[in-house]
């Protein structure tokens, strides 16, 4: 089927369990229930009816119970008023975005108290050493600005070598690696 139309159909799925919610389940056991989404197969088969409930944990279950048992008269009413030939089968499912998006206010608060005290930790300190520790020392800058060569220290460059490098390269080896002719 196309998936324009199961959207579709799922929109209107959600919005018939929510007025039957409403309206005509008269079960004491539900609860603040909010129908978030419903989705239904591409072959329009069954639907997943997701929802929130606020309360305990003990209301939450007795919303689950109350609407597990009025299944069926939800499924016929969403039957008559859709007119498929097939109702799909319904199944209800507790949404825990709520939840979830609690737990991510939690972190991000978490965070911010963190960065409140770094930045407070942070306040009027001086950092260890040096500013620019890749600065040379003005007594070690020639003229010319560039460092001296040779200072005390200081690793011997390629000028500074142990020995000159012929044309043969290091060993007498000549250019192909072989020994020297």
């Amino acid at each position: 089927m196309d998936a324009a139309r199961a959207r579709k159909l799922a929109d209107r799925i959600a919005r018939i369990v929510a007025e039957m919610l409403e309206r005509r389940v008269k079960d004491p056991r539900l609860g603040f229930v909010t129908v978030t989404e419903a989705r239904i197969t591409n072959d329009l088969r069954e639907a997943t009816v997701y929802y929130t409930v606020y309360g305990t944990a003990e209301e939450q279950a007795g919303t689950a119970a109350a609407l597990a048992s009025a299944t069926g008269l939800i499924r016929s009413e969403v039957g008559r008023q859709t007119g498929l030939r097939h109702t799909p089968s319904l199944s209800f499912v507790r949404d825990t975005l709520p939840e979830g998006a609690q737990h991510m206010e939690d972190l991000v608060a978490r965070a911010r108290a963190a960065d409140a005290a770094l930045a407070a930790a942070r306040e009027g300190a001086q950092p260890a050493g040096d500013p620019d520790p890749y600065r040379p020392a003005p007594s070690a800058v020639g003229d010319d600005g560039d460092a001296e060569r040779g200072g005390a220290g200081e690793p011997a460059g390629p000028a500074d070598s142990a020995g000159p490098v012929g044309p043969a390269g290091p060993a007498g080896r000549g250019a192909a690696g072989g020994p020297g002719r």
